[in-house]
Protein backbone atom coordinates (compact mmCIF):
# COMPACT_ATOMS: atom_id res chain seq x y z
CA UNK A 1 0.00 0.00 0.00
CA UNK A 2 1.67 3.37 -1.00
CA UNK A 3 0.78 7.17 -0.52
CA UNK A 4 2.55 10.14 -1.52
CA UNK A 5 3.45 12.64 1.81
CA UNK A 6 4.85 16.12 0.64
CA UNK A 7 6.27 17.88 3.79
CA UNK A 8 6.04 21.52 3.43
CA UNK A 9 8.90 23.14 5.54
CA UNK A 10 10.22 26.55 6.02
CA UNK A 11 13.69 25.73 3.65
CA UNK A 12 12.09 23.52 1.31
CA UNK A 13 9.10 21.04 0.11
CA UNK A 14 10.07 17.20 -0.27
CA UNK A 15 7.78 15.14 -1.00
CA UNK A 16 8.01 10.85 -1.88
CA UNK A 17 5.91 8.29 -2.59
CA UNK A 18 6.01 5.80 0.70
CA UNK A 19 5.47 1.85 1.36
CA UNK A 20 3.44 2.18 4.19
CA UNK A 21 3.81 -1.54 5.29
CA UNK A 22 7.99 -0.53 5.77
CA UNK A 23 7.90 3.23 6.24
CA UNK A 24 10.31 3.50 3.16
CA UNK A 25 10.63 5.19 0.12
CA UNK A 26 8.94 3.62 -3.21
CA UNK A 27 11.07 6.35 -5.74
CA UNK A 28 13.62 9.05 -4.97
CA UNK A 29 12.73 11.81 -2.95
CA UNK A 30 12.05 15.28 -4.63
CA UNK A 31 12.65 18.63 -2.98
CA UNK A 32 11.87 21.95 -3.94
CA UNK A 33 12.89 25.08 -2.55
CA UNK A 34 10.10 27.24 -0.31
CA UNK A 35 9.20 30.57 -2.02
CA UNK A 36 9.85 33.42 -0.57
CA UNK A 37 8.01 34.66 0.17
CA UNK A 38 6.26 31.60 1.17
CA UNK A 39 2.34 33.06 0.12
CA UNK A 40 -0.14 30.25 0.09
CA UNK A 41 -0.79 30.34 -3.91
CA UNK A 42 3.05 30.06 -4.73
CA UNK A 43 3.84 26.96 -2.02
CA UNK A 44 0.59 25.43 -3.44
CA UNK A 45 2.03 25.76 -7.21
CA UNK A 46 4.98 24.02 -5.33
CA UNK A 47 2.85 21.62 -4.14
CA UNK A 48 1.30 21.01 -7.67
CA UNK A 49 4.58 20.56 -9.07
CA UNK A 50 5.18 17.61 -6.90
CA UNK A 51 2.17 15.86 -7.43
CA UNK A 52 2.74 16.30 -11.38
CA UNK A 53 6.63 15.11 -10.55
CA UNK A 54 5.52 11.81 -9.41
CA UNK A 55 1.95 11.45 -11.66
CA UNK A 56 0.49 10.92 -8.84
CA UNK A 57 -3.38 10.23 -8.41
CA UNK A 58 -3.65 8.51 -4.92
CA UNK A 59 -3.92 9.25 -1.43
CA UNK A 60 -1.70 12.13 -0.25
CA UNK A 61 -0.80 13.77 3.12
CA UNK A 62 0.94 16.99 3.44
CA UNK A 63 2.47 18.09 6.21
CA UNK A 64 2.64 22.25 7.66
CA UNK A 65 5.21 23.80 9.87
CA UNK A 66 2.23 25.24 12.41
CA UNK A 67 -0.94 24.00 14.24
CA UNK A 68 -3.78 22.76 11.69
CA UNK A 69 -7.13 21.92 12.86
CA UNK A 70 -9.68 21.16 10.77
CA UNK A 71 -7.94 21.56 7.64
CA UNK A 72 -7.35 24.99 8.96
CA UNK A 73 -3.75 26.34 9.27
CA UNK A 74 -3.74 28.32 12.95
CA UNK A 75 0.34 29.61 13.14
CA UNK A 76 2.45 30.09 10.26
CA UNK A 77 6.00 31.40 12.47
CA UNK A 78 8.02 30.23 9.40
CA UNK A 79 5.58 31.12 6.10
CA UNK A 80 4.01 33.91 5.22
CA UNK A 81 1.18 35.47 7.75
CA UNK A 82 -1.68 35.06 4.50
CA UNK A 83 -1.89 31.14 5.94
CA UNK A 84 -3.09 32.68 9.38
CA UNK A 85 -6.78 31.27 9.18
CA UNK A 86 -6.53 29.71 5.90
CA UNK A 87 -8.82 26.96 5.03
CA UNK A 88 -5.68 25.63 3.42
CA UNK A 89 -6.57 21.86 3.21
CA UNK A 90 -9.47 23.25 0.43
CA UNK A 91 -5.92 25.26 -1.14
CA UNK A 92 -3.71 22.02 -1.34
CA UNK A 93 -6.75 19.82 -1.94
CA UNK A 94 -6.63 22.06 -5.55
CA UNK A 95 -3.34 22.24 -5.83
CA UNK A 96 -2.88 18.16 -5.87
CA UNK A 97 -5.98 17.65 -7.46
CA UNK A 98 -7.68 15.58 -5.30
CA UNK A 99 -8.16 15.17 -1.35
CA UNK A 100 -5.52 15.37 0.59
CA UNK A 101 -5.18 15.12 4.46
CA UNK A 102 -3.05 17.84 5.95
CA UNK A 103 -1.59 18.20 9.38
CA UNK A 104 0.89 19.76 11.86
CA UNK A 105 5.19 18.36 10.30
CA UNK A 106 6.35 17.10 13.72
CA UNK A 107 3.29 15.26 14.41
CA UNK A 108 3.86 13.79 11.18
CA UNK A 109 7.23 13.31 11.64
CA UNK A 110 6.59 12.07 15.29
CA UNK A 111 4.36 9.08 14.31
CA UNK A 112 6.68 8.03 11.66
CA UNK A 113 9.31 7.82 14.24
CA UNK A 114 7.16 6.46 16.76
CA UNK A 115 5.89 3.52 13.94
CA UNK A 116 9.39 2.60 12.23
CA UNK A 117 12.02 4.62 13.96
CA UNK A 118 13.90 5.37 17.53
CA UNK A 119 10.08 5.46 19.22
CA UNK A 120 8.72 2.04 18.19
CA UNK A 121 7.16 0.36 20.78
CA UNK A 122 8.45 2.69 23.58
CA UNK A 123 6.17 3.04 26.47
CA UNK A 124 5.53 6.11 28.89
CA UNK A 125 6.00 10.19 28.04
CA UNK A 126 8.13 10.33 24.43
CA UNK A 127 9.32 13.76 22.99
CA UNK A 128 10.22 14.42 19.26
CA UNK A 129 12.08 18.23 18.75
CA UNK A 130 12.67 18.68 15.11
CA UNK A 131 15.43 21.10 14.34
CA UNK A 132 15.39 23.12 11.50
CA UNK A 133 14.08 26.50 10.05
CA UNK A 134 12.22 26.70 13.67
CA UNK A 135 11.88 24.07 16.13
CA UNK A 136 9.11 21.25 15.72
CA UNK A 137 7.62 19.24 18.69
CA UNK A 138 5.52 15.95 19.25
CA UNK A 139 4.39 14.67 22.15
CA UNK A 140 3.38 11.13 22.78
CA UNK A 141 1.53 9.32 26.06
CA UNK A 142 2.01 5.36 26.07
CA UNK A 143 2.01 5.74 22.15
CA UNK A 144 -0.77 8.52 21.70
CA UNK A 145 0.02 11.74 20.11
CA UNK A 146 -0.89 15.34 21.71
CA UNK A 147 -1.81 17.10 18.57
CA UNK A 148 -0.26 20.58 17.71
CA UNK A 149 2.44 21.10 20.61
CA UNK A 150 4.20 24.14 20.15
CA UNK A 151 7.14 23.95 22.77
CA UNK A 152 9.31 25.54 19.96
CA UNK A 153 7.83 28.62 21.37
CA UNK A 154 8.70 28.34 24.41
CA UNK A 155 10.34 31.51 25.98
CA UNK A 156 14.00 31.18 27.40
CA UNK A 157 15.57 33.87 28.13
CA UNK A 158 12.91 36.61 26.89
CA UNK A 159 13.17 34.91 23.12
CA UNK A 160 11.49 31.77 21.57
CA UNK A 161 13.32 28.85 21.91
CA UNK A 162 13.55 28.15 18.14
CA UNK A 163 15.70 31.29 18.43
CA UNK A 164 18.17 30.44 19.85
CA UNK A 165 18.11 26.54 19.34
CA UNK A 166 16.90 26.22 16.12
CA UNK A 167 19.34 24.87 13.13
CA UNK A 168 18.69 28.49 11.63
CA UNK A 169 19.50 30.16 14.12
CA UNK A 170 22.94 28.20 14.64
CA UNK A 171 23.73 28.95 10.95
CA UNK A 172 22.42 32.75 11.32
CA UNK A 173 24.55 33.39 14.02
CA UNK A 174 27.25 31.18 13.19
CA UNK A 175 27.62 29.55 16.44
CA UNK A 176 30.09 26.81 17.03
CA UNK A 177 28.62 23.46 17.80
CA UNK A 178 29.52 23.71 21.54
CA UNK A 179 27.34 27.19 21.89
CA UNK A 180 24.33 26.03 20.09
CA UNK A 181 24.42 22.62 22.06
CA UNK A 182 24.63 24.90 25.11
CA UNK A 183 21.35 26.46 23.65
CA UNK A 184 19.64 23.00 23.18
CA UNK A 185 20.65 21.65 26.59
CA UNK A 186 18.87 24.66 27.95
CA UNK A 187 15.86 23.81 26.07
CA UNK A 188 15.79 20.43 27.12
CA UNK A 189 15.79 21.32 30.14
CA UNK A 190 13.03 23.46 30.03
CA UNK A 191 11.03 20.09 28.01
CA UNK A 192 11.95 18.32 31.04
CA UNK A 193 10.75 20.75 33.77
CA UNK A 194 7.47 20.57 31.72
CA UNK A 195 6.69 16.93 30.56
CA UNK A 196 9.61 14.83 32.37
CA UNK A 197 9.62 12.56 29.12
CA UNK A 198 11.62 9.42 29.57
CA UNK A 199 12.71 9.66 25.67
CA UNK A 200 13.47 12.77 24.11
CA UNK A 201 14.23 12.23 19.88
CA UNK A 202 16.34 14.71 18.09
CA UNK A 203 14.92 15.19 14.45
CA UNK A 204 15.14 17.57 11.37
CA UNK A 205 18.22 17.51 9.18
CA UNK A 206 20.67 18.49 11.50
CA UNK A 207 20.11 14.73 13.60
CA UNK A 208 22.35 13.72 10.90
CA UNK A 209 24.91 15.15 12.66
CA UNK A 210 24.04 14.43 15.67
CA UNK A 211 27.27 13.29 17.29
CA UNK A 212 28.87 16.26 17.10
CA UNK A 213 26.27 17.96 19.35
CA UNK A 214 23.92 14.98 21.32
CA UNK A 215 27.82 13.83 23.13
CA UNK A 216 28.05 18.00 24.46
CA UNK A 217 24.51 17.67 26.36
CA UNK A 218 24.61 17.26 30.24
CA UNK A 219 22.11 16.87 33.09
CA UNK A 220 19.21 15.59 31.10
CA UNK A 221 17.65 12.65 32.82
CA UNK A 222 15.78 11.35 29.56
CA UNK A 223 17.10 9.46 27.07
CA UNK A 224 18.23 11.43 24.20
CA UNK A 225 18.31 9.81 20.71
CA UNK A 226 19.21 10.89 16.99
CA UNK A 227 15.51 9.96 14.65
CA UNK A 228 16.44 7.07 12.83
CA UNK A 229 14.43 8.65 9.91
CA UNK A 230 16.42 11.89 10.05
CA UNK A 231 14.79 14.55 8.33
CA UNK A 232 12.72 11.89 5.60
CA UNK A 233 10.19 11.09 8.71
CA UNK A 234 7.61 13.85 7.73
CA UNK A 235 7.12 12.27 4.45
CA UNK A 236 6.62 9.00 6.07
CA UNK A 237 4.04 10.80 8.16
CA UNK A 238 2.20 12.61 5.86
CA UNK A 239 1.65 10.05 3.93
CA UNK A 240 0.43 7.68 6.39
CA UNK A 241 -1.79 10.40 7.28
CA UNK A 242 -3.11 10.28 3.78
CA UNK A 243 -4.30 6.36 4.25
CA UNK A 244 -4.96 5.84 8.00
CA UNK A 245 -6.55 2.86 7.10
CA UNK A 246 -3.02 1.19 6.38
CA UNK A 247 -1.61 -0.95 9.04
CA UNK A 248 0.59 1.81 9.80
CA UNK A 249 -1.54 3.60 11.66
CA UNK A 250 -1.94 0.70 14.24
CA UNK A 251 1.51 0.37 14.98
CA UNK A 252 1.83 3.83 15.71
CA UNK A 253 0.07 3.77 18.03
CA UNK A 254 2.14 0.39 19.40
CA UNK A 255 3.15 1.88 22.68
CA UNK A 256 -0.16 2.49 24.17
CA UNK A 257 -0.12 -1.65 24.67
CA UNK A 258 2.30 -0.89 27.75
CA UNK A 259 -0.61 1.09 29.05
CA UNK A 260 -3.78 -0.98 27.41
CA UNK A 261 -6.14 1.15 29.62
CA UNK A 262 -5.10 4.51 28.09
CA UNK A 263 -4.78 3.72 24.98
CA UNK A 264 -8.26 1.77 24.67
CA UNK A 265 -9.48 5.03 26.94
CA UNK A 266 -8.47 7.21 24.82
CA UNK A 267 -9.35 5.43 21.56
CA UNK A 268 -12.63 5.04 21.83
CA UNK A 269 -14.27 8.71 23.39
CA UNK A 270 -15.83 10.96 21.48
CA UNK A 271 -12.76 11.69 19.99
CA UNK A 272 -13.16 10.11 16.43
CA UNK A 273 -12.10 12.42 14.14
CA UNK A 274 -14.47 13.36 12.16
CA UNK A 275 -14.34 16.75 12.55
CA UNK A 276 -10.31 16.38 12.16
CA UNK A 277 -9.95 16.08 16.49
CA UNK A 278 -7.55 13.58 18.31
CA UNK A 279 -8.27 10.36 16.93
CA UNK A 280 -8.57 8.08 14.03
CA UNK A 281 -11.54 5.26 15.49
CA UNK A 282 -9.34 2.49 15.80
CA UNK A 283 -6.14 4.08 15.72
CA UNK A 284 -4.75 5.29 19.19
CA UNK A 285 -2.24 7.54 18.77
CA UNK A 286 -3.05 8.94 15.19
CA UNK A 287 -4.30 12.20 14.67
CA UNK A 288 -6.98 12.44 12.24
CA UNK A 289 -6.21 15.85 10.45
CA UNK A 290 -9.89 15.36 8.85
CA UNK A 291 -11.57 15.56 5.77
CA UNK A 292 -14.45 17.27 4.11
CA UNK A 293 -17.84 16.05 5.71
Amino acid sequence: MHALGIDIGGTGIKAAPVDLDTGTFVADRVKIATPHPAVPDAVAEVVHKLVETFSWSGPTGITFPGVVINGVTRTAANLDKGWIGLEARTLLAKAAGQEVRLLNDADAAGIAEMTFGAGKYEPGTVHMVTFGTGIGSALFVDGVLVPNTEFGHLEIRGKDAEERASERAKAAQDMSWKHWAKNVNEYLEHIEALLSPQLIIVGGGISRQSDKFLPLLTGLHARVVPAAMHNDAGITGAAMAAHPGSAAPVRAGAGANANPSLGAAIGATGRTGTRGDQGLPGFPGFPDPGLPE
